[in-house]
């Protein structure tokens, strides 16, 4: 039995009782008031419809007022739930079909937890029994409600009441698994596998979940399997699918997806539109996203938004701000995400006293209370600008305990900047804060390789390892032949290593004859300089970049997405293979977009 109790009032029975009997009595001659709505009433419809079944005489018929729940389940306005309730109350002896349709006007109503609370009262009166669509409901409630406990009791339920099968409920228990009882999603699968029937929902819900969970590739396993399957997807599939494109950053798999949506004529909804938008910004593609957003026939406040952020990262500052002031002609009200996009435009490209306007502006005007990503934005706004004791002074003057990654974006531009005695402070600020994360001795120690202090990068490095913290690796991806491929620094395990490696000796005498030395700065050794370079011209994306001269075709842009920020020989090393083998470089790393290009970046050397 449900633990959850009622929190709200329901009629006794002798109450019910006195509704019906004071209620009009039903003219069988009138036709039913309710057989003029369309499919997806609004509210007020369904309340003229409701005043005519008293006028009628039909206000306390059990076929009628069962359905006008029904339709406010489904109206397409906002619910007063209160409304709603008060119509269930009104039913002497609500049927299976009314108790169903409360739950769902709850759950509809923002209020899933009056639904579970509704459950537990029917599971108790006995009055009427569960059946399929009820467990459906309180499932769909149950997840709206992050109610893991509760879920996993009426998932007994469903055991018991045979249920198990019904593709409907298993749907329901699918979404449950995937989106409240966080990390397991091999549930959800093993629950998906075991289906004897599949529909769409069945494929979205199993292909969202994977999305959800970061298990990317397998959603695109799924939508492989869809296929075979014959199933023609929905627009949540395909946005969902879209969305994991981005986040791999493997553009033919969106671009794939954004085909089949066009040969499925599926019409250029906001949702849709902007799942492409923000694909294909992500993708590295900043051209073609705003090309599509241009386009869109209808945009919401998401679509803007997206748009807004993408440019933001390719580093088009003065676009996103542009395109911002038109979001406002346009008569949209920005929210938090908005001023996140405006003000990591103005860090991207050093606007400094634009990013100071926007964060007072966000307050002053539109009274949104500064998050820690807002302060995130300007401390790396300042900081990256050079002023970073104005930075380490909004931190202190942060209403809230500041974040460690706000420190930590202090600490890489004392590194940049040269404030190696504040950075020392902050470093071990930081250490204090957190032991265990292994970036903040990384930086702290590469200040002291900077200076050339090498034995106190050995007391940091020292430090380190006795407190179990290791560096991260990094790693490159590149999409390539139909698969992404997957570089770590120094890596050897590639099926197309010696051809990599030779590729690599190949960029290093052209790029030295074209005027490069190697900036050896990061390196966190006290070794020799030819060690160094070694060390250096092994990176990860330098790997990434050699795979894709050698597999893609000649004047073809290369992609590549890296986990964290790249180095500074790294940007410079790609910067002149951008010259002299005369392709377009897009990298997507922790920070930002980089279009390299005839010998140049798009962040203009500013990251």
């Amino acid at each position: 039995m449900l633990l959850c109790r009622p929190n709200f009032f329901f009629w006794t029975s002798k109450q019910r009782l006195n509704f019906h009997l004071f209620s009009t009595v039903p003219n069988p001659r009138l036709p039913s008031p309710l057989s003029s709505l369309p499919p997806t009433p609004g509210i007020t419809q369904i309340k003229q419809a409701h005043a005519r079944t008293i006028v009628f005489g039909l206000a306390n018929d059990g076929r009628i007022t069962p359905h006008l729940l029904a339709f406010l389940a489904i109206s397409s306005s906002s619910l007063p739930s209160d409304y709603a309730l008060s119509i269930y109350n009104s039913i002497p002896h609500p049927s299976v079909f009314a108790t169903n349709n409360m739950i769902r006007c709850f759950v509809k109503g923002d209020l899933p937890r009056h639904s579970i609370s509704l459950y537990s009262h029917m599971c108790r009166s006995f009055e009427v029994a569960p059946n399929k669509h009820t467990l459906t409901f309180v499932l769909q409630a149950c997840s709206n409600a992050l109610a893991i406990r509760e879920g996993a009791q009426v998932q007994t339920h469903v055991i018991k009441l045979g249920f198990v099968k019904d593709v409907f409920v298993r749907n329901a228990l699918i979404h449950l698994y995937c989106f409240v009882r966080h990390g397991q999603i091999s549930d959800a699968q093993k629950l998906f596998v075991e289906m004897p029937e599949k529909d769409v929902i069945s494929w979205g819900t199993i292909i969202s979940g994977c999305v959800q969970n970061g298990e990317l590739e397998k959603a695109l396993d799924y939508f492989k399997e869809l296929g075979e399957q014959k199933l023609r997807p929905n627009e949540a599939i395909l946005v969902s699918l879209l969305a994991a494109a981005a986040q791999l950053g493997t553009l033919e798999y969106g671009k794939m997806i954004h085909s089949i949506a066009d040969s499925l004529r599926f019409p250029m909804t906001a949702s849709l539109g902007t799942a492409l938008v923000d694909m294909y910004a992500k993708c590295g593609c900043i051209d073609e996203s705003r090309f599509l957003f241009d386009r869109m026939p209808e945009k919401d406040k998401w679509s803007w938004n997206v748009m807004i952020c993408g440019l933001a990262t390719h580093g088009l500052g003065q676009e996103a701000l542009a395109l911002f002031e038109k979001f406002l002609t346009q008569g949209f009200h920005p929210i938090n995400v908005t001023f996140i996009g405006v003000l990591t435009a103005c860090s991207r490209a050093g606007l400094v006293s634009e990013g100071r306007h926007f964060f007072k502006l966000m307050t002053d005007t539109y009274g949104i209370e500064p998050e820690m990503e807002h302060y995130g934005c300007m401390v790396d706004l300042l900081s990256r600008a050079g002023f970073v004791y104005d930075a380490v002074e909004m931190i202190n003057r942060m209403p809230a305990p500041p974040d460690p990654v706000l420190w930590a974006s202090v600490l890489g531009s004392c590194q940049v900047h040269g404030f190696a005695e504040l950075g020392e402070e902050i470093g071990n600020k930081l250490i204090q804060m957190d032991p265990t994360h292994n970036g903040h001795y990384v930086q702290l120690a590469r200040i002291f390789a900077r200076l050339r202090k090498w034995e106190d990068v050995s007391k940091v490095r020292r430090l380190m390892a006795e407190r179990n913290s290791n560096k991260v690796a990094g790693w490159s991806l590149i999409e390539a032949e139909g698969r992404v491929h997957q570089f770590v620094a120094g890596d050897k395990e590639h099926e197309r290593t010696t051809e990599i490696y030779k590729m690599l000796e190949i960029i290093g005498v052209r790029i030295a004859a074209a005027g490069y030395s190697a900036n050896v700065t990061s390196v966190l050794h006290d070794i020799e300089e030819e060690e160094k370079e070694n060390a250096i011209k092994e990176h990860s994306e330098r790997l990434a970049i050699a795979f894709g001269l050698l597999v893609t075709k000649v004047g073809d842009c290369i992609r590549i997405i890296k986990n964290l920020r790249v180095c500074g020989d790294c940007h410079e090393v790609s910067k002149i293979i951008s010259q002299v083998f005369e392709r377009e470089i897009i990298v997507r790393d922790g920070s930002r977009f980089h279009h390299f290009k005839n010998g140049s970046c798009s962040c203009q050397d500013y990251w």
